[in-house]
């Protein structure tokens, strides 16, 4: 606090002393009381001061914070962003007139043999699909010709079995005829020999 009084609370934890003026003023009239009051009221008035600014007045605080962040940013720093900034500008500029025209380049070189031989992969590509289109389209016309070819097949097969069926049951026929005839004309002479 400011030290000006002993009286002052919370100093030294001695006794409130009174000052010579107010001991005088007991024994006279009123008119000396005033004065002696008010200079004991001056150090707790001005300590109370002292009290209310630290603890809700904050503005020393921050104007202390203030200056110290300015020093901070300022003395200490120095010219340390101007040289980053500088070192950038320096690096882009460098990478603008050196490394990105030989990147292009490069990347232009590159992917002008990259595009050719995608090309060459792509016709190679377009090729062997259409032979293997043609290969297709010849497998299925050879297997639509086998396809006729076993129709006509099987119904050349068929008809020679319908006309050999016919000739068996022709054939079935002409010997079920012939065991009739041969039957009957044993049960002809049978008949001869039972009529004995």
């Amino acid at each position: 606090m400011s030290g000006a009084s002993p009286a002052s609370p919370g100093r030294s934890g001695s006794a409130l002393q009174l000052p010579l003026s107010l001991s005088l003023s007991l024994t006279g009239d009123r008119k000396r009381e005033v004065p002696a009051a008010s200079t004991l009221l001056q150090p707790i008035i001005k300590d109370v001061g002292e009290i209310y600014s630290r603890l809700l007045d904050h503005r020393p605080v921050i104007q202390g914070e203030i200056r110290y962040f300015v020093k901070e940013f300022e003395e200490k720093r120095g010219l340390r962003e101007l040289r980053v900034l500088e070192n950038l500008k320096k690096t882009i500029f460098e990478t603008n007139e050196n490394i990105l025209p030989k990147c292009e380049q490069s990347m232009h070189d590159n992917l002008s043999e990259v595009f050719q031989r995608l090309q060459a992969a792509n016709d190679m590509i377009h090729k062997l699909q259409e032979k293997e289109h043609e290969q297709r389209k010849i497998q299925a016309e050879k297997l639509m010709a086998g396809e006729e070819k076993r129709v006509v097949q099987r119904e050349t097969f068929l008809k020679e079995q319908q006309n050999k069926r016919e000739e068996v049951d022709e054939e079935h026929r002409k010997a079920m005829e012939r065991l009739r005839e041969q039957y009957s004309e044993m049960e002809k002479e049978l008949a001869k020999y039972v009529s004995f």
